[in-house]
């Protein structure tokens, strides 16, 4: 035992020096047994794994198989995979079920939509845990886990983060490769943007670096538009199936508002005194939001004399010809001269609208 004087041991080592061989109890530092340092690195990592931890970790950590054993006799830790563990016996977070993959493949990495969720900090709690493993690897497969096999892992990962996982942009960018449907995939670039845990430049060079992607001349286009402003699934489709394939002006977007309430109107036509609002799931699913895009609608009704239309999703994904005709109609009211045409649909509705 070491008596300290004025917080410090005799030895010139601070009190607070309780993390390595000494402890402090009642002003003293006591010298401690190496299987008490054991059981203390275990139990800080299990609290940096969110209460999972491996068998060699635990090996690793000081202490040998009859501890990990009395562990799992006395039930305070639970099997999940062999030599993975979970100290307690409920239902398993997304967390540790994610550290369990991770550990049950080791060395891996989170990827896919699981990285996505990692760096986002929530989310759902449901679905499968993705992981990715260097290609030259096998991996037993676990149910609930799904393994991609990945050259030059270690160019993608981050090893030091909690738990590894790869680079957001090149999770983001493997999932909307996997996308089957364009909605899905606009969804997986534009989402990631607006929640800010990355930027179109930043997926635009990761993009770069990856020519034999999936789709990559695509996504590459859907990046372009995102970078310029389209930051929604809605504002692409809108962009893409409503604006451009129907030959409708362009206006201006995310122009801040001159009057009332701050805030941005998603497309203004400044020339015709029409504003068109997507009104789509990102920054329009609560009330308090919805209160205030109808504040902005009365305040540029009457104080810009501005009339404001909105379009869903319904309108851009289910009636995208339907709609272009209708702000067609309603911008040559206002004073248009152009004349819309119809997509390469056979059935668009401005073949029948706009046929005189």
């Amino acid at each position: 035992m070491f008596v300290t004087i004025g917080g410090t041991c005799r030895w010139g080592y601070p009190q607070t020096w309780a993390t390595g061989r000494f402890g402090v109890f009642a002003g003293h530092a006591v010298l401690m047994g190496e299987s008490d340092v054991a059981a203390q690195r275990v139990e800080s990592m299990l609290r940096e794994q969110s209460g999972v931890i491996s068998r060699k970790q635990a090996l690793e950590c000081g202490v040998d198989s009859a501890f990990v054993r009395k562990k799992v006799y006395r039930r305070e830790w639970v099997r999940v995979y062999p030599g993975v563990y979970v100290a307690h016996t409920g239902s398993l977070t997304w967390e540790q079920r994610a550290w369990c993959a991770v550990l049950d493949a080791a060395p891996a990495v989170l990827g896919f939509q699981s990285a996505v969720r990692a760096t986002l900090g929530s989310g759902a709690e449901t679905g499968p845990i993705h992981i990715v493993v260097d290609s030259k690897r096998s991996v037993t497969k676990r149910p609930g886990v799904v393994v991609h096999y990945r050259v030059g892992l270690d160019g993608i990962a981050m090893w030091n983060t909690s738990p590894p996982r790869t680079r957001v942009e090149h999770a983001v960018l493997d999932c909307a490769a996997s996308c089957r449907r364009v909605v899905d995939l606009v969804a997986c670039l534009a989402d990631p943007v607006q929640s800010r845990i990355t930027t179109a430049e930043r997926l635009i060079a990761a993009l770069s670096n990856r020519p034999c992607l999936r789709q990559a001349s695509f996504i590459m286009r859907v990046l372009l538009d995102v970078h310029s402003g389209v930051c929604s699934t809605l504002e692409h489709r809108f962009l893409t199936h409503v604006e451009r394939a129907h030959g409708l002006p362009s206006p201006r977007r995310q122009v801040p508002t001159a009057v009332g309430r701050s805030g941005f109107r998603d497309h203004e036509y400044l020339e015709f005194g029409l504003i068109v609002e997507l009104d789509g799931r990102l920054g329009h699913d609560d009330p308090l939001s919805r209160d205030a895009d109808m504040e902005r609608d009365l305040d540029a009704a009457v104080g810009e004399d501005k009339r404001t239309v909105r379009v869903g999703f319904g309108q851009a994904f289910d009636r995208p010809c339907v709609t272009a005709a209708k702000i067609a109609r309603l911008l040559q009211r206002l004073g248009w001269r152009g004349r819309p045409h119809p997509c390469r649909r056979s059935d668009c509705a401005l073949r029948e609208s706009f046929r005189r």
